[in-house]
């Protein structure tokens, strides 16, 4: 299985009393197909399935799927600390229609090598999906460079991808040197190009939310070599965002801007991030208002 192209991180949104709203995601969801994006990954980060319960993880995969209709994959997060629960994560999102999973190293524990494998080899033996790994050091903890991935690689077979979060370019390279028969994607919002050019067959991108059309251009050029192109997109999608603002919070804040949906974090108090940004500054990452 292959990931290619630009793959929006899904964010979820929530109504007023602290519930999903199904209707809205799909409603988001359907505007990126819409836009051309080649995939989504649901219950990731941007989606805080840390704050989902089980149940609500399900629904989330369920809707997503629904909404892409068999047009793009729906890659699932089943990130947790302990095998067991992000394999029964994974059964879940196999039921719902994903058709891979997207894996950090155990949550919570800084596992040494060894453990590292372990954990990935437990995971797969619970579950028939694909697997993309996720590297992303702040979120885990636990780095994971090339020769460790190629390691997991090696020992896992149903590894087939990488979303390189570690926001050095370099490690794209160096993952194919050290395991050409894995797919690397971008997992940062500040350096797609420099990714891509790097040898990145994709990107999951949380702006890709709000500017989908955007990262899409950026993309093909990127596939056409047309650096010229590619730079000047860039510079239109590679902000990093607010530093007082979480990354959810501030592409929801985009997204509500957008009129997509009218949403909150559930992790907080309703609205703390959703309104915590200037217009001015949400705009940065969003296009023309459009009727909800």
């Amino acid at each position: 299985m292959r990931f290619p192209g630009i793959i929006p991180a899904l964010t979820t949104p929530f109504g007023p009393d602290g519930a999903v709203a199904h209707a809205a995601l799909e409603r988001d969801a359907t505007a990126l197909l819409e836009a051309g994006v080649h995939g989504f990954v649901a219950t990731g980060t941007m989606g805080e399935a840390g704050s989902l319960s089980a149940a609500e993880r399900r629904e989330v995969i369920a809707t997503a799927v629904r909404a892409a209709g068999g047009r793009v994959p729906v890659i699932a997060g089943v990130s947790s600390g302990t095998p067991e629960q992000s394999i029964a994560y994974a059964r879940d999102a196999a039921a719902a229609g994903a058709v891979a999973i997207m894996l950090l190293p155990s949550l919570g524990y800084r596992g040494d090598e060894r453990e590292t494998i372990a954990f990935y080899r437990a995971v797969a033996g619970g579950t028939d999906l694909p697997i993309m790994l996720y590297n992303n050091p702040e979120a885990s903890g636990t780095d994971l460079p090339a020769p460790l991935i190629a390691r997991i690689a090696a020992a896992v077979e149903q590894v087939v991808a990488v979303k390189e979060c570690s926001g050095d370019a370099r490690r794209i390279p160096a993952i194919l040197a050290a395991a050409p028969q894995l797919e690397v994607l971008v997992g940062g919002d500040d350096w797609a190009l420099e990714g891509l050019a790097s040898g990145a067959t994709g990107w999951v991108s949380g702006v890709a939310d709000c500017v989908p059309g955007d990262c899409v251009a950026l993309y093909e050029a990127c596939q056409a070599a047309d650096l010229e192109t590619a730079d000047a997109g860039a510079g239109a999608v590679e902000s990093p965002p607010a530093a007082d603002c979480p990354l959810p919070g501030h592409f929801e804040s985009a997204l509500h801007l957008r009129c997509c949906t009218s949403q909150t974090l559930k992790t907080t108090s309703p609205g703390r991030y959703a309104g915590s940004l200037g217009e001015a500054e949400c705009r940065r990452y969003s296009p023309p208002t459009r009727s909800a």
